[in-house]
């Protein structure tokens, strides 16, 4: 079996979300041992309130997926030793492309993003993309979630008044660029090549990145001298990380990290 002696994590942020929303699971993993770090998406180094304003976000309409990759090998490449990483969401999808990169000394995609390929399975996250951000019709300026949408689509197993303290706190806006770079071939992986353990999350109530979406991202990998699992959890919606229950989900990422160290 592959183990790693890596005690070292970069958490890595998903779209239309503050990095900050990483806070309890930077104090959980320090308790078990590891050095964290959640750097944030570039241009996005301040609080959700800030990040908000409008002259603020004229930065942020220029982030692309080549950017953010390029910026997330160069922290990489920085660090003492090859992190773990841990990406939800957009972030998922950055993680299985470091590792494609040989830049992880194992990975974990929490309700991630799907990489290119086809599949039936897409097409409700592609149609929820679309109502979000209409990306088929420009890939410049902004993108703020309604709360509507974020209530219904993204963080819908929570309580009403959950919903709301979270939006206020953590949504920002989004580069429709960012976005529509979804759509191009440089979000392709090869998954028969050797790869380090990779981990699959998904939620079962999640109506953004179906768990049957994340079920055919993890069977994409043929590579049989490589460790992939998946794991599907009951009751937890695309926001797992944020939930009043999130620790039953780190718990799971700790116990599989436990038995490839």
């Amino acid at each position: 079996m592959h183990q790693i002696t890596t005690k070292t994590v970069m958490f890595i942020s998903g779209a239309f979300v503050s990095h900050y929303y990483w806070e309890q699971w930077l104090w959980y993993f320090k308790s078990k041992g590891y050095k964290v770090v959640a750097p944030p998406w570039i241009h996005k180094n301040d609080t959700a309130e800030n990040l908000r304003d409008e002259n603020i976000c004229n930065k942020i309409d220029s982030i692309s997926l080549s950017e953010l990759l390029c910026y997330y090998t160069e922290i990489i490449e920085q660090l003492q030793e090859k992190p773990i990483l841990i990406g939800h969401s957009y972030g998922g999808l950055l993680v299985q492309l470091l590792i494609q990169q040989d830049l992880a000394a194992a990975g974990v995609c929490i309700s991630s993003f799907p990489p290119a390929g086809l599949s039936f399975k897409k097409i409700v996250f592609y149609k929820n993309l679309l109502q979000f951000s209409n990306i088929f019709f420009s890939d410049k300026g902004i993108v703020l979630l309604t709360f509507k949408k974020w209530q219904d689509i993204l963080y819908n197993s929570a309580s009403e008044e959950e919903q709301i303290i979270e939006f206020e706190d953590f949504i920002i806006p989004e580069s429709r660029r960012a976005l529509c770079d979804l759509l191009l071939k440089n979000t392709n992986i090869n998954f028969k090549k050797r790869h380090v353990p990779l981990f699959f999350i998904a939620g079962a109530e999640d109506k953004f990145v179906t768990s049957k979406l994340m079920y055919w991202n993890y069977k994409k990998y043929k590579n049989f001298h490589s460790i992939t699992c998946f794991k599907k959890l009951q009751g937890k919606d695309h926001f797992l990380i944020l939930e009043p229950q999130w620790k039953e989900t780190a718990e799971s990422i700790v116990k599989w990290l436990d038995k490839i160290c």
